[in-house]
């Protein structure tokens, strides 16, 4: 297939680490990365300026998730991903299922509505118009595991096993269309399951970890499916160019091995993530029934100590 309309340059010599980190930004996801990184370092320092903390944590996790975008959309990465279906696969993976587990604990929807300024009365502003967001019908139908799970599953087998990713493929702007959609899938997916920001859908913790569980299994499944497969699969890699020296079939064994193996690491990062919240979550109830037993003398407990004994003055 002809990249030429990438700019790219198909002579590319065959491929090792220190060639794929070299620095050869996407101008779209280069702009995108520096973008959210000034606008969320603008918003805590503007809480900052007004005497609010904000937790050095959720910014190093931001940080973290914006430069795992540009490690794999503005090195060689990228234009070896164009023509190595080995490549173009760890871009997937960590585009839609590490960057967005690491920008979601970030919270940067909580940060923007706390350093947005509220509108006047009867006036609507960006943190009106946030607000009205998160509680539309619209994000509550994009946050349910009815439409979540499926979208997460058909990204994968309704993309690579038609001709869809060709077709995307064929063009630079399709090409970004489809790494902004494995972005976006991935947030959906991962915002109701272990998302710090506010959202319409969020479900028990255990009902978290069945979400999570239900779409995990899909990804191991296509990664075996591409590494049993006796033909190349995708036309987009069905002939890489001689200078890399691979093997098409053995290329594409290698992607399969990447897509299953990948499928472990978002689990084993949002069922900690999962954890720890459930535990802070717990300790805050904990609080609460603490203090509201100062306030009213632990009426709860006498309550309850009063029923105790009623029971064992009918058993005389």
């Amino acid at each position: 297939m002809d990249h030429s309309g990438h700019g790219m340059n198909m002579d590319l010599p065959p491929f090792t680490l220190g060639r794929g980190l070299q620095f050869s930004a996407d101008p779209f996801f280069l702009i995108g990365c520096l973008l959210g990184i000034g606008l969320y370092a603008y918003a805590v320092l503007r809480l900052r300026r007004r005497g609010d903390g904000w937790p050095v944590g959720r910014t190093v996790f931001f940080v973290v998730g914006v430069l795992s975008i540009a490690l794999v959309m503005c090195t060689k990465l990228n234009d070896y991903g164009m023509v190595m279906f080995s490549v173009h696969m760890v871009q997937h993976m960590v585009i839609s299922m590490l960057s967005p587990i690491l920008l979601l604990l970030g919270a940067p929807v909580t940060l923007a509505l706390r350093a947005l300024p509220v509108a006047g009365r009867g006036r609507t502003g960006p943190r009106e118009l946030l607000l009205k967001l998160l509680h539309s019908r619209y994000m509550r139908i994009i946050t349910h595991p009815a439409f979540t799970i499926p979208i997460f599953i058909a990204s994968l087998y309704g993309l690579y096993f038609t001709p869809l990713f060709d077709f995307l493929m064929g063009s630079k702007t399709g090409h970004i269309a489809m790494m902004v959609h494995f972005l976006a899938v991935g947030l959906v997916f991962f915002w109701p399951i272990m998302g710090i920001d506010p959202g319409p859908h969020r479900p028990g913790y255990v009902m978290r970890m069945l979400e999570l569980f239900a779409g995990m299994p899909f990804h191991a499944f296509f990664g075996i499916a591409l590494m049993m497969a006796t033909t190349p699969m995708v036309g987009t890699y069905k002939h890489p160019p001689a200078s890399l020296g691979i093997d098409a079939l053995s290329d594409q064994g290698w992607a399969g091995g990447i897509a299953w193996a990948f499928s472990e690491i978002p689990s084993v990062l949002v069922l900690i993530a999962l954890v720890f919240q459930w535990y802070r979550s717990e300790q805050r109830t904990a609080k609460r029934s603490d203090r509201a037993a100062d306030r009213d003398g632990d009426q709860e407990l006498q309550a309850y100590n009063a029923y105790l004994a009623s029971l064992q003055a009918r058993g005389q």
